[in-house]
């Protein structure tokens, strides 16, 4: 037997005699090809292309976090996958800067061929929605029928499997709960933070009362601090944010919600830097998706103005829903509005700081 390796064609290895013969312009079927048809299929192709890699990295993160134990490498080699596909989300929406180069008169030209293939019916991009958490209770629908009703087959069995299934957003809530660091020996991270939370509170009310101004803006400035302090009351009572989340204003467990403020506030300390990195990456890539589906929003706006989508949607109506609704990390955007600045920080007990800074003795 021969020990001369084989030879890998770079034409073989990247199959390009099938990627580069899968362009098929309808109108060209139909007598007149459109030119700006080739485009088209080449973009949406493309897509379809970065949606399996980043299926591809998401997937992997599922896999990480479904582990008993997740420790730090883990976090690490999530948060590098997690900037890979926000760089990915990044090109999807550079895209369509190139499909604007195609005027509505050049898509007109075709449009009427696709119908009703649409967008909606991409099978990859809503395994991305379910995978990261986008469940169909949480779905803007259009036409009354559910999103699945699109798909048979192995891709609807498939999309139906993914909804009964962990999504990072359920496991990176369960990640967060377990985290340690809520309560451990002299530290008691909820009540020091309200303590302060209501002596920050506190000074800006005596810098009002001393400061010259008229009593109408004086009092105004006041009622602002009393909703202040209403508000920080009650995102730190578990009953009221339980029943925030019975209502549907929240999704993020109220264990979790306080692990994210302490990651958010403490992401200087060692220990805490990639969880920091990981939740930073999970808001972008939520703003990233936002931005794609508002370019889009804008595309249409520009293409078509009020016609409807070629699958039956109401068009940019529809797509206009999906960039207020269909998010999925909002909760951890949210926290934010609880940050205070690190003058009020609650200092951190000896023994704990050394927990966080990998500090271990032989």
């Amino acid at each position: 037997m021969s020990d001369k390796p084989l030879s890998v064609h770079y034409i073989n290895y990247l199959s390009l005699d099938k990627i580069l013969d899968a362009q098929t312009p309808i109108s060209k079927e139909k007598g007149g090809e459109a030119h700006e048809e080739m485009l088209f299929i080449i973009i949406h192709q493309t897509y379809e292309l970065w949606f399996k890699q980043i299926l591809h990295e998401l997937n992997s993160a599922i896999t990480l976090f479904e582990a008993d134990r997740i420790d730090e490498s883990s976090i690490g080699i999530v948060v590098g996958r997690m900037d890979r596909v926000n760089t990915i989300l990044t090109t999807l929406v550079g895209q369509i800067d190139i499909l604007e180069t195609m005027s509505s008169l050049d898509f007109l030209d075709f449009r009427d061929y696709l119908s009703p293939a649409s967008g909606f019916q991409s099978h990859q991009f809503r395994k991305i929605e379910l995978i990261l958490g986008l469940k169909i209770e949480n779905r803007h629908q259009f036409g009354g029928c559910p999103y699945h009703s699109q798909f048979d087959g192995e891709h609807k069995k498939e999309v139906l499997a993914l909804e009964e299934n962990n999504s990072l957003f359920s496991l990176v809530e369960k990640w967060l709960e377990r985290i340690p660091f809520l309560k451990m020996d002299g530290f008691d991270f909820i009540k020091k933070y309200e303590q302060s939370v209501n002596e920050m509170l506190q000074k800006e009310i005596n810098n009002i009362q001393t400061a010259d101004l008229t009593d109408q803006d004086r009092d105004l400035r006041l009622k602002m601090i009393d909703q202040n302090r209403k508000y920080f009351q009650r995102v730190l009572s578990k009953r009221e944010h339980d029943k925030a989340m019975l209502d549907g204003e929240t999704r993020l467990s109220y264990k979790a919600t306080m692990s994210a403020l302490l990651i958010n506030l403490y992401r200087d300390e060692p220990i805490l830097h990639s969880p920091y990195q990981f939740l930073r990456s999970l808001v972008e890539l939520d703003h990233k998706i936002s931005t794609w589906r508002f370019r889009h929003v804008q595309m249409v706006e520009k293409m078509l103005g009020l016609k409807i989508g070629t699958g039956g949607s109401s068009g940019q109506g529809y797509l206009k829903q999906t960039v207020d609704k269909h998010k999925f990390f909002t909760d951890l955007a949210n926290i934010s509005t609880l940050m205070i600045s690190r003058s009020y920080l609650p200092s951190l007990p000896k023994i704990t700081k050394d927990q966080l800074g990998y500090n271990y003795s032989k």
